[in-house]
C-alpha cells in the first residue's frame, strides 16, 4: 500500500513539472505581439504633425510666475519658529545669569552635584549658563541652562546652535517658558 501511494505521489509530481514548462513559442508569440505594438506606436507618433499655434485670448490659462533661482550660498532659510515646542514649567532662580522669558535647557538633573558641575563646564566654555530649579511631582529637578532670551526665536537658534556640541553631544536641548 505504501507503494502504491509512494508511486501515486511521484507520478503527480513528475506531472506536475512537465506541465509546467514554458515552450519556446508562446515567448515568441508574446515577442512578436509587443513588436508589433511598438510598430504601431512608432507609426503613430511619426505621422502626427504638431498643431498650430492659435492666437485667442483664452482667459482659462494659468499664468506661471518664473522661478528665482539663486545659488544655496545666497538663499536665506527661515525658520519657522512657531512651529517649535515649548515646555512652560514654573522654576525658581538657583545660580548664573537671570532668566528671561525664553530658557535653552541642556541638562536636567535631580542631583544638584550633576547639574553644578554641568553649570561649571559651561560657563568655563564661554557660556553665560544659568541654573534653574523645578518640583515636578514632588522631585526636585535642577535644570542646567545654557543660554535665556527674550524672544522664542533667539531661544530657538541658541538651541540649534548648541545641538550636537561637545557640551550636549545627544542634541537633546529644549526650550523653556517661564
Amino acid at each position: 500500500m505504501k507503494k502504491i501511494v509512494f508511486l501515486g505521489a511521484v507520478a503527480c509530481v513528475a506531472l506536475v513539472f512537465t506541465s509546467c514548462k514554458s515552450s519556446e513559442s508562446a515567448y515568441r508569440k508574446a515577442y512578436d505581439k509587443a513588436q508589433a505594438q511598438e510598430q504601431a506606436y512608432n507609426a503613430n507618433t511619426t505621422n502626427t504633425q504638431p498643431e498650430p499655434a492659435t492666437t485667442t485670448t483664452d482667459t482659462t490659462v494659468p499664468v506661471v510666475a518664473p522661478l528665482d533661482q539663486r545659488p544655496a550660498d545666497q538663499t536665506r532659510v527661515v525658520d519657522n519658529n512657531d512651529n517649535v515646542t515649548v515646555r512652560h514649567e514654573n522654576v525658581n532662580y538657583e545660580s548664573g545669569e537671570p532668566l528671561k522669558a525664553f530658557s535653552v535647557v541642556v541638562g536636567s538633573y535631580s542631583i544638584k552635584a550633576n547639574a553644578d558641575d554641568l553649570l561649571a563646564r559651561l560657563q568655563r566654555a564661554g557660556y553665560k549658563a544659568t541654573e534653574a530649579s523645578a518640583d515636578i511631582n514632588g522631585t526636585t529637578y535642577y535644570r542646567v541652562i545654557s543660554a535665556t532670551a527674550d524672544t522664542k526665536g533667539d531661544a530657538v537658534t541658541s538651541r540649534n546652535a548648541i545641538r550636537g556640541s561637545l557640551y550636549n553631544p545627544k542634541g537633546d536641548a529644549w526650550i523653556l517658558a517661564k
